[in-house]
């Protein structure tokens, strides 16, 4: 039954990090079946797929039940499901955060006819899915989301040999890079650290001063790399004026290429926990995670480094009621904010060699 896979469809619609914790899931569909892969996926995620082998075509879409930069098009739904209906999948995998409802995507995949809908689901989704594998997470256990999504592959017969997150970038593009860091006063011979500030949630935020004391520590030894989009310019620019010499930022001066070329090229990565960290895990190089309390199963999977965790604010928790289950019963223990001096231990620790892989998941 299985073996008729040949055209499948992967729902991950929401952003860039949680693409890749799903991607080693993506490739187990693919690699057991020999099957094509469409990736149905937001706008924003949807830049990744060209460095994601697995992925064979891409349909973009701000699903109105994910949260997006831009309201959903009502009209745009419709011919979504036209588009899928064309395509004649053999089956859509719908993969979630234990937090998120899996039927909206479930009905979007009835309603273009696909035959086999496999998810997770809390509650019974009667004829939405056709492979309902019932969501126990988080109140029997947790896993890492890449287990989750590699579990729920593994419900179809896939698995997967290698299942660490795996990218191609093309290394021909390096040269060209090493000229724009040279031109603005960035010896790439040198030893040099990233530092990736910048978060799409306020309440994964380290705290500025925090980030300009930790990078005066580390100025004296390294050359540091303020990075993030567009929208973070003004925040990266901030920070290396007032961290001072051996700083720079490079806010909204990268394509995703170049950044991602930039990570996996860092010598050590120092970031909140957005898709840095899984970018950086994806080509096993060294990180620090200052790790807001959120979410406990996105670290970075398989990959060497340390974390350091902190509380979110009280005024800006989930209003979730899973996500606050779980912040009451794994996240009870009082948690200090790390400090720069830590870091900066931690920093030099791991650069000397001395460093394990991340635990898969946070919690005390």
């Amino acid at each position: 039954m299985f073996a008729s896979f040949k055209n499948i469809l992967c729902i991950r619609a929401d952003n860039m990090g949680d693409l890749l914790m799903s991607s080693p899931a993506i490739r187990a569909l693919k690699e057991t079946f020999n099957s094509s892969i469409t990736l149905l996926t937001s706008p924003m995620a949807a830049g990744l797929a060209p460095y994601l082998k697995e992925i064979d075509e891409v349909i973009s879409f701000d699903i109105p039940w994910v949260k997006a930069e831009y309201a959903a098009d009502k009209n745009r739904f419709f011919d979504i499901v036209s588009e899928l209906k064309s395509r004649n999948f053999d089956a859509a995998v719908i993969f979630t955060v234990y937090s998120q409802n899996p039927l909206p995507a479930a009905m979007l995949a009835y309603l273009a006819d696909i035959p086999v809908r496999a998810a997770y689901c809390r509650e019974n989704p009667y004829q939405l899915l056709t492979h309902w594998v019932p969501d126990e997470e988080p109140y029997t256990f947790i896993r890492h989301q890449v287990k989750r999504d590699l579990d729920l592959s593994a419900s179809l017969g896939a698995s997967v040999k290698d299942d660490r997150i795996r990218m191609e970038v093309n290394d021909e593009l390096w040269p060209a890079l090493q000229d724009k860091l040279f031109s603005l006063g960035i010896n790439v011979h040198k030893p040099w650290v990233l530092l990736h500030p910048g978060v799409s949630e306020r309440k994964r935020e380290y705290p500025r001063e925090l980030w300009i004391e930790t990078a005066k520590q580390l100025s004296g030894d390294f050359q540091l790399l303020f990075t993030g989009g567009k929208s973070e310019k003004e925040l990266t620019s901030y920070l290396q004026q007032q961290a001072g010499e051996n700083t720079f930022s490079l806010g909204g001066m990268l394509s995703l290429q170049e950044f991602i070329l930039l990570i996996k090229k860092a010598h050590l990565v120092i970031s909140v926990n957005t898709v840095s960290i899984h970018l950086a895990a994806a080509f096993q190089t060294p990180q620090i995670v200052l790790y807001a309390l959120s979410n406990p199963q996105h670290l970075p999977w398989k990959a060497p480094g340390k974390a350091f965790f902190f509380e979110v604010p009280q005024s800006l928790k989930s209003r979730n009621e899973i996500v606050r289950f779980v912040d009451k019963h794994y996240f009870s223990a009082s948690v200090s904010m790390p400090q720069p001096d830590e870091i900066a231990a931690a920093v030099h620790e791991i650069l000397n060699g001395n460093t394990d892989c991340f635990p898969e998941l946070a919690g005390f």
